[in-house]
């Protein structure tokens, strides 16, 4: 049985991942609990499967047709918010968050900005829409750091949110 991998609450130097096929209840529940809300930054995992559109394919969509690109933007979130309503079901963060993006794109075709720029603004949009953020502004979000690898098999994105005081 192929096992995948959701990190849902992990207290910081102490990696929790919960295996869906097993004891992926009880870290849920703690998570809701509150137990590991304590002395340590708090810090959650986001894991997006597949990649997102470009900058330069949302720029060109925008100048075909203004529709066309808020459909793009839309679909984006869209992939997004269902992988956050996957891992970070009922999550209110109220502290501001720093967000550590990690890239993982099948070559090396696309250059940095082209593949983190938008999907930044994609992913914040839905962190908000889905309630995980109040904002993102800058009261709420207070920085942001990306890391890009490549992976051919398992093209994704991986966010990892930190609390911050």
């Amino acid at each position: 049985m192929e096992k995948a991998i959701y990190s849902l609450v992990i207290p910081k130097g102490n990696y929790i991942q919960a295996c869906v096929t097993t004891c992926h209840w009880y870290y849920r529940y703690c998570l809701f609990q509150g137990r590991y809300r304590g002395k340590e930054p708090m810090e959650y995992k986001l894991v997006i499967f597949g990649r997102l559109d470009g900058l330069n394919d949302y720029t060109a969509a925008n100048r075909t047709n203004p529709h066309k690109g808020g459909k793009m933007k839309k679909d984006n979130e869209e992939t997004v918010i269902w992988a956050i309503r996957q891992q970070l079901r009922r999550l209110h963060i109220e502290k501001p968050v720093f967000l550590k993006f990690s890239w993982y794109e099948p070559n090396k075709r696309r250059d940095h900005d082209n593949v983190s720029s938008f999907g930044r603004k994609v992913i914040q949009d839905a962190l908000v829409k889905c309630g995980v953020l109040k904002d993102d502004g800058w009261d709420y979000v207070i920085g942001f750091t990306d890391q890009f690898f490549c992976d051919r098999n398992e093209p994704r994105i991986e966010v990892l949110i930190e609390e911050r005081e």
